[in-house]
């Protein structure tokens, strides 16, 4: 009974110790930008047929990178976070996790980005070590410039490249619309994210367009931005000729964009993180079950 309890007990802490790191990188962020990726696969399929092996690897790539610069950034950020109230009940400023363990966590998980990218191609594994250092650099940005959400945009943006070259082995500008649409995207909604930093930021002598312009500014910027997004998912459309129901998916992510800047006004944030988590986690999905649909109708 005793070893029964130690095995119990084991799988209890094991499975504590997951729910920390996952809630450490926010895995189910990852919604936002895999659909993108695995959208790029879809078009990428019209021409070349990826195995499922191929799924998988860009799956546990995907995962990989993202999950290696959330933890570099938990660390970068832990002297800072600690000395705000919002970021303060992480994992690191929190005590839950040590620098030791969120370090060896990052090195693991970019280890697995590498080794996913090795068994797609060896152009990807090539790939791999600048698309990390890019990810990761980012953690640095808001310290030296107010354009950082632009970086974390360029930077989560190289996912639908990678998962082309990855299944096609080469590079078209078609899918770089694609990449264009999830950088503005990405960019928009973290602009308005950071609305809620201003004061901090302004304070630590940190960098973002709302501590710098100001957050009216600063959503106008993020209004524009994701009106880019709509401009270049239509130029996707018209790049690859897709069918005209992408028309229908793309028509309600426009208006959920619409939807999402109305929600958050520069008087009033209660509402940014229903804008921010559930609205772009729907638009994500949209789209990939947009691509999706087009491609079984072409």
């Amino acid at each position: 009974m005793s070893g029964e309890n130690y095995i119990v007990g084991l799988a209890l802490l094991l499975k504590n110790k997951i729910l920390v790191y996952g809630k450490m990188i926010k895995f189910s962020h990852t919604i936002f930008a895999l659909p993108f990726a695995f959208s790029a696969v879809v078009m990428g399929w019209e021409t070349h047929s990826p195995s499922a092996w191929d799924f998988f690897w860009i799956l546990t790539a995907m995962v990989g990178a993202r999950s290696a610069a959330m933890g570099f950034n938990r660390i970068a950020d832990a002297e800072i976070d600690v000395k705000n109230a919002r970021t303060a009940i992480r994992e690191i400023p929190s005590g839950a996790l040590s620098k030791k363990d969120v370090a060896l966590f990052v090195g693991l998980s970019g280890l697995a980005f590498v080794l996913s990218a090795a068994m797609l191609s060896n152009l990807c594994f090539i790939l791999s070590f600048p698309v990390l250092f890019f990810l990761m650099f980012y953690s640095y940005t808001k310290r030296f410039t107010k354009y950082c959400h632009l970086y974390l945009g360029f930077a989560i943006s190289l996912a639908p490249v990678g998962a082309w070259v990855a299944i096609t082995g080469t590079l078209s500008w078609s899918i770089v619309f694609l990449s264009l649409g999830l950088m503005t995207y990405i960019a928009g909604f973290d602009i308005l994210y950071a609305c809620q930093d201003i004061d901090f930021d302004r304070t630590e002598g940190l960098f973002s367009l709302p501590s710098t312009l100001g957050p009216k500014k600063a959503m106008q910027i993020s209004s524009l931005l994701h009106v880019c997004t709509f401009v270049f998912l239509l130029s996707m459309y018209a790049a690859f000729g897709m069918h005209p129901v992408f028309l229908v998916f793309l028509g309600v992510i426009g208006l959920l964009l619409i939807a999402e800047h109305q929600m958050v006004k520069p008087d009033n944030l209660t509402q940014i993180n229903m804008a921010f988590f559930q609205m772009n986690s729907i638009i994500s999905v949209l789209l990939f079950v947009g691509v999706l649909t087009q491609g079984f109708l072409k």
